[in-house]
């Protein structure tokens, strides 16, 4: 064989393989979109009854859903505008949306502009609309962290100049979401940036000082606060009656629900518990629903996808990274990690595994804000998966 019949037999042994490279992660695309159309049916199964209640009788059967459905659609659409964005643009406005956010975190606590709901100032109404800060915060902390990681990367195992920055900024969130309340939302920023920062090679020292001052910060605002300090003591004997009927009364209901559902559940729409028995059975405890209706088979579907995410946007950072696009990558990872812990917590304490804590289910949950942003970061994640691709198909992004 000819020299020049060698080389066209190795070009069209190697042009199959770069056309059967899809435009995107099919896989990711296929989970997530399970996760949305699957929440959207349980957030429909879990709030249909209560109308049927006195705190809900003005609004309607379908309320809760059809809300659910349009801010699916407005994070659809925020969704498209980010995946449209370079991430080499994000990187530039990294900093000043963690502004912006830090500026939103403040708005929320001023009287006349925040809205309280059971003591709580976490939301700005927008008309019709609650926007609540924090869950933009998640997003913003994640371009923050990979933006610092990247432009700090010679001064990492530098206190001064590689730690103390982060950990201030820190110290700033974690005090203005803890006057709100809202000590779910910092754990998750909490682990969104000690992650990337363990990633981008944070001095192992003060990574071990940095956990051990944010867990007894923990641990102190659990014992100084008299309803957490109640919460954890449920926690940890919730059949107590004293308990069940008190701080416990979600969880136990949660257990319950997911005791009747058993391997297959009761059926779809047939849950005794979200009937006025389990608060916020469309929000933070969703989870139990699905237990309850879906049973077994179905929390193992809904922790498979969402392992499939999570599979995917490490796969997807670890790539990018190893193409020398370390934002693109500490970004896709920081997402990954964002999902993950906010997942965990959220069925840890639906399967009584961790003490009660108020953070929706990720892509599933009813809430605005929530879904919003989830379905952005999911997009900007998309978009480091694109730009890999072009990559790897020897194109520039």
């Amino acid at each position: 064989m000819s020299l020049f019949a060698e080389l066209t037999a190795s070009v069209n042994a190697v042009r199959p393989g770069r056309t059967r490279m899809r435009n995107t992660d099919l896989l990711l695309v296929l989970a997530a979109s399970t996760l949305l159309m699957l929440g959207l049916l349980m957030v429909y199964s879990a709030s249909i009854g209560l109308a049927d209640g006195p705190r809900y009788a003005s609004y309607g059967r379908y309320y809760f859903v059809i809300r659910h459905g349009l801010f699916m659609v407005a994070g659809l659409l925020g969704g498209a505008l980010v995946l449209c964005v370079p991430m080499r643009v994000w990187q530039r406005l990294a900093f000043p949306l963690f502004g912006v956010a830090l500026a939103l975190l403040v708005a929320v606590l001023i009287p006349g502009i925040g809205r309280e709901v059971n003591g709580a100032h976490r939301w700005i109404p927008l008309g019709p609309l609650n926007f609540q800060p924090s869950e933009l915060m998640k997003l913003v902390a994640v371009l923050a962290a990979a933006n610092y990681t990247v432009r700090k990367q010679e001064h990492m195992q530098s206190f001064v100049h590689g730690f103390l920055p982060m950990a201030l900024a820190l110290m700033a969130v974690g005090m203005l979401l803890l006057l709100e309340p809202d000590l779910g939302a910092f754990i998750v920023i909490v682990a969104i940036a000690i992650g990337i920062l363990f990633l981008g090679g944070i001095n192992g020292k003060y990574f071990s000082m940095l956990l051990a001052v944010l867990g007894s910060t923990f641990l102190l605002l659990i014992w100084l606060s008299p309803w957490r300090r109640a919460r954890l003591f449920a926690y940890l004997d919730p059949w107590n009656d004293a308990n069940a009927y008190g701080s416990a009364y979600q969880l136990s209901h949660s257990l319950i629900a997911l005791g009747r559902g058993e391997w297959f559940g009761v059926g779809l729409g047939a849950s005794v518990e979200k009937l006025h028995y389990l608060p916020e059975a469309h929000t933070d405890f969703l989870m139990a629903v699905v237990g309850e209706e879906l049973g077994f088979v179905g929390v193992v579907l809904v922790i498979v996808l969402f392992g499939i995410i999570l599979q995917r946007a490490f796969d997807i950072g670890r790539q990018a990274i190893a193409m020398e696009r370390t934002f693109a990558g500490l970004v896709a990872l920081g997402v990954a990690m964002w999902f993950g812990v906010q997942s965990f917590i959220n069925m840890g304490v639906c399967l009584g595994l961790l003490p009660t804590k108020g953070l929706t289910l990720p892509l599933m949950s009813y809430g605005g804000s929530g879904i919003v942003m989830n379905l952005c970061a999911l997009a900007m994640l998309l978009r480091v998966d694109h730009e890999n691709r072009v990559m790897m198909r020897g194109g520039r992004v």
